[in-house]
């Protein structure tokens, strides 16, 4: 049985890796820092079948034991501080959470188990402004946000342990990739939450800021199987993990509100404090290496997507109204 430990399990990215590599039959490990409040949401139906083990990624003391209590033959390095918004008026958390992380779990596995094989989240929000469309493993890096730049080092610093030290050590620079366990401060995720609620009556109106900006998404389901196929190869490299594809931020709208009948116009606001300080206008991914070498492809649709996240917003706001009714009739 081969055993995986994976930071930010509880995200999105990291209960649908736990799904994958449970049903592989592996024994997953999730990496869990101690809060007041944890939130388990996304893994509550699995939360029985991941080892639970306390570490903090700024700390490598509480990582090398993590890894010594683990023996990982694959570390997912999927925690950060991941909305880019939030990196801006957190710079210096950020960049702890971030960067100098991918160091402190690197070290870990060297001082421990250097054959653990190790893969680390990199992303397209490394590439910033553009200088090439489409972007690929070759493409220089123009990080536009204290995110990206962080997200450099942590992609750098990962290369640099797999060729100093001779770590089977892997970067995914994955695109944007969604799904209804996307947080709800990510715009997709904003919009389709939004849409649901409009669509029931609790909300009027959804403010947003740059409609013109384009991205490559994707659904997270697909992104965690090249996560786990780039630890498969006999060597490790860098890959782009994209759709190829690149739709705007109104095209999303579009999408979304003519899903439940309804134009986004009519309840759009343009709102200049969501407007970045400094905006990335295009992000396209070539995935030809992941297609080629790992086998994989991209299965879920743009629109299919969309509609999946709308749905199952429309399913949690109707269970929260009928909670909300039951709980006003009880106490009347």
């Amino acid at each position: 049985m081969k055993t995986a430990l994976i930071t930010g399990v509880t995200g999105q990215d990291g209960s649908y890796l736990a799904e994958l590599l449970l049903s592989k039959g592996y024994k997953v490990y999730g990496l869990r820092r101690r809060t007041s409040t944890p939130n388990y949401e996304n893994v509550r139906h699995i939360h029985d079948q991941i080892e639970w083990i306390s570490g903090d990624l700024t700390d490598l003391a509480s990582l090398i034991e993590a890894v010594r209590s683990a023996e990982p033959d694959e570390v997912y390095n999927l925690a950060a501080q991941s909305y880019v918004a939030a990196s801006w008026p957190q710079p210096l958390a950020t960049g702890h959470m971030t960067a100098l992380s991918v160091t402190n779990m690197l070290e870990a596995v060297r001082i421990v188990k250097p054959n653990t094989r190790f893969y680390q989240a990199s992303s397209s929000e490394m590439f910033g402004k553009v200088v090439e469309t489409p972007q690929k493993e070759t493409t220089p890096f123009y990080p536009r946000s204290p995110y990206g730049v962080a997200k450099v080092y942590g992609h750098w610093i990962t290369v640099n342990y797999r060729e100093s030290f001779n770590l089977y050590a892997c970067s995914g620079i994955l695109f944007n990739h969604e799904s209804p366990r996307r947080g709800l401060e990510f715009v997709t995720r904003k919009v389709t939450d939004a849409v649901a609620r409009i669509k029931l009556g609790l909300q009027h109106e959804l403010r947003m800021g740059n409609l013109e900006a384009l991205r490559d998404w994707g659904f997270a389901g697909d992104y965690v199987k090249a996560m786990w196929l780039m630890l498969q190869q006999n060597e490790p490299d860098d890959y782009v993990i994209s759709t190829g594809e690149t739709h705007s931020v109104r095209e999303l709208l579009e999408v979304a509100f003519s899903y439940v009948d309804l134009n986004y116009e009519d309840y759009v606001v343009i709102d200049p404090k969501f407007v970045r300080p400094a905006e990335v206008d295009l992000l396209l991914g070539d995935c030809a290496k992941a297609k080629q070498n790992l086998g994989w492809e991209p299965e879920i649709s743009f629109e299919k997507l969309i509609h999946m996240m709308i749905d199952e917003d429309l399913k949690r706001v109707r269970a929260e109204m009928k909670y909300n009714d039951a709980l006003s009739k009880a106490l009347i």
